[in-house]
């Protein structure tokens, strides 16, 4: 039986700009921070375009001369209440 807690644990927030685009692509993914930059990093070393997926199963691809920064983060819990940080 799996928790939300732990299922929340494996996904990782990315967000990628584009140039010439106004808007930002924002997903989660089930890969770890370190393969997201890994690919990254294989896209720009190549030029190829990078290519991942969310934790939907939708591809995601952007051409890696148009990648303006790519934001990896781990997901974090949400806090509710009011109590002291």
């Amino acid at each position: 039986m799996s928790t939300k807690k732990s299922e929340s644990s494996n996904k990782v927030q990315v967000r990628i700009t584009v140039a010439n685009v106004t808007s930002d692509v924002n997903f989660e993914s089930a890969l770890s921070a370190a393969q997201i930059q890994s690919a990254v990093n294989a896209a720009l070393k190549s030029g190829e375009a990078l290519t991942l997926e969310d934790i939907r199963g939708r591809v995601i691809m952007v051409p890696a001369e148009k990648i303006g920064f790519v934001d990896i983060g781990e997901q974090t819990d949400r806090r509710v209440g009011f109590g002291v940080q």
